[in-house]
């Protein structure tokens, strides 16, 4: 175990060094690269609330807006403030260290957010969770466009760039190691058992409304991350980018890749990031083909592309070697 750590150390540590060369990159394709990124950080922290706990959330956007203009807010109109304090430091670095801080209470903040609307409807069976979130997602979204401090229905500019590849990939690596290594542990174990028997699972002690709130919080946190580094990409934020089809985007790449799978998530992730600028030239159209990949989807593989199996390094060995003992 504390091998594989070391591995996934080494990796991580090569991946963020070259995000650090990823700057002659055709800018097209570097674009891509970031939305591919921030995507893949909102569907690993959706399937771990819809994949891996069972549960319904369909206002991920919600949480996403809250860490983006928190985020966003605090590096416009405290950035300043705290890089004068962190005069101490280099500039780059002082520059890293507020972004993180910045990034990090956005994080949370739409992590408290979680809590509070988690806490009262995951006590709840049904489609609580589903109407909830949905409600969610659009008081964010209506609040924002009447807060003057932050555009309101103007949008928000001003916010400072950034976001780089070498973020993306280290958030990006956070997201999977965090979400990976809980399911992997005892409390992953409580957290899928909800998904295949919630009575059962109390049954045998377990406390279903704690883990279905521990899967929902972390989910929240990582949107906002993801929100952060959406803000701090494009240097504007606009209310327009968070609703409810936003939600349902990100639905969709789970769904697509494959529920409970963070392989899947991350397929699903890569697909729908290459895919509207494939429809570049369909814009009106775009929701329609989404609809009809949906339902081909549901008739011909309705586990998802993946159907909740993980992408290893045993698939391609099997693939090279095709005569290695499958038992």
């Amino acid at each position: 175990m504390r091998r594989n750590y070391l591995i996934t150390l080494i990796i991580s540590i090569f991946l963020i060094l070259l995000g650090t060369q990823a700057q002659g990159i055709n800018p097209y394709y570097y674009q891509l690269l970031i939305f591919f990124g921030i995507n893949s950080i909102l569907a690993m922290s959706l399937n771990l609330i819809n994949g891996f706990a069972g549960q319904f959330s369909i206002g991920h956007a919600g949480f996403m807006a809250v860490g983006g203009y928190f985020s966003a807010a605090l590096s416009v109109y405290q950035g300043e403030k705290l890089l004068a304090f962190l005069n101490f430091l280099p500039t780059n670095v002082a520059q890293i260290v507020e972004f993180f801080i910045f990034l990090l209470v956005g994080g949370l903040v739409a992590g408290i957010l979680g809590l509070l609307v988690g806490i009262p409807t995951l006590r709840l069976r049904g489609d609580y969770l589903a109407i909830a979130t949905l409600g969610f997602g659009e008081i964010v979204r209506v609040a924002i466009l009447n807060l003057d401090v932050v555009g309101g229905p103007r949008g928000f500019p001003g916010i400072p760039q950034r976001t780089n590849l070498s973020w993306i990939i280290f958030w990006f690596i956070v997201c999977y190691l965090v979400i990976r290594n809980l399911i992997n542990s005892s409390h992953g174990r409580a957290i899928i058992s909800i998904r295949e028997d919630e009575i059962a699972s109390e049954t045998m002690g377990i406390n279903t409304t704690f883990y279905k709130v521990l899967a929902f919080v972390i989910g929240a946190f990582f949107a906002g991350i993801a929100g952060g580094l959406f803000a701090h990409y494009l240097m504007m934020l606009h209310p327009s980018s968070f609703t409810f089809f936003r939600s349902v985007e990100v639905l969709l790449m789970i769904v697509l890749g494959g529920l409970g799978s963070i392989s899947g998530a991350i397929l699903g992730a890569f697909i729908l990031t290459i895919l509207p600028e494939a429809l570049r030239g369909f814009t009106y159209l775009r929701l329609v083909i989404y609809s009809i990949i949906l339902i081909l989807l549901m008739l011909l593989r309705p586990q998802g592309l993946l159907g909740g199996r993980e992408i290893s390094l045993s698939i391609f060995k099997r693939f090279i070697n095709p005569k290695v003992d499958r038992s």
